[in-house]
């Protein structure tokens, strides 16, 4: 009865069907991962945000990156802002998913080293996003910035592509390194996104701190796989007994047929 699972066609199902039942629960685990991933960096940035700031230079060095669990800290930095060396990211969305700039300002410390400060966004001035767009200047002398740490942004890690050959004062990616080379200072690993002083007016927009409450849909997705690798052999068995079914009825009626007289 079961002589066809020896068919070319239901060995090609049974092993695809033994294909997916391993891929799916590694999928299962791999999201079940992520899960488990966010759940830490969710803890990492609450920890962060409620710990007392400390000074930006006890967290980070000139060519040095941003350790994990120092993702978020809040530090404090005394100096100047550089708005001559003053740059904007490109294709950088506000709370409103409007697209326009971050604006990075270099920050001069009294030791002379530069720290990277995010100011916050800005609306471009037109849809090609060539011309630099106009920036509320930040408060000037020395005064002491507040604000979270963040590490360097990477292609491999924020998905965005470092484009070259941009308008002038334009960047991608926020990075130290690329930062010290453009500006011949020494510059300290990582970035800060402003929190204090407040723009004046509201803008640039402050960024908005991180949700750490959202822990996303990865562990719901974790069990839709599991279920999906059980549904796969449940389902062959139900393909198997009704092709069974379907050859034994055919048998049976062939059977009739020869059986019956002839007619006269």
């Amino acid at each position: 009865m079961y002589r066809f699972l020896l068919s070319r066609q239901w060995v090609i199902l049974t092993l695809v069907a033994l294909a997916l039942v391993p891929t799916m629960i590694e999928l299962g685990f791999w999201q079940l991962h992520r899960h488990e991933h966010k759940v830490a960096l969710n803890r990492v940035i609450a920890a962060s945000l409620a710990a007392e700031p400390v000074p930006a230079e006890s967290l980070t060095a000139p060519g040095a990156a941003v350790e994990r669990d120092k993702l978020y800290r809040r530090v404090t930095a005394t100096g100047h802002f550089d708005t001559a060396d003053e740059v904007v990211v490109r294709r950088r969305t506000n709370a409103d998913d409007e697209v326009g700039y971050h604006v990075l300002t270099p920050f001069v410390l009294d030791d002379g080293k530069v720290l990277l400060v995010n100011r916050g966004w800005v609306p471009a001035d037109g849809p090609s996003q060539t011309a630099f767009p106009k920036i509320p200047a930040p408060p000037k002398g020395e005064i002491t910035v507040t604000g979270r740490m963040m590490p360097d942004e990477t292609t491999e890690d924020s998905g965005i592509k470092d484009v070259r050959g941009l308008p002038a004062r334009q960047i991608m990616l926020i990075n130290s390194r690329q930062q010290a080379e453009r500006l011949g200072r020494q510059v300290l690993g990582g970035y800060v996104e402003l929190t204090a002083p407040e723009p004046a007016g509201g803008t640039p927009e402050p960024i908005p701190a991180p949700d750490h409450d959202d822990i996303g849909p990865h562990l719901a997705y974790a069990v839709q796989w599991w279920l999906f690798a059980a549904a796969v052999p449940f389902g062959w068995f139900l393909l198997v007994r009704r092709e069974a079914r379907d050859r034994a009825g055919k048998a049976a009626e062939e059977e009739t047929e020869r059986a019956e007289p002839a007619a006269v």
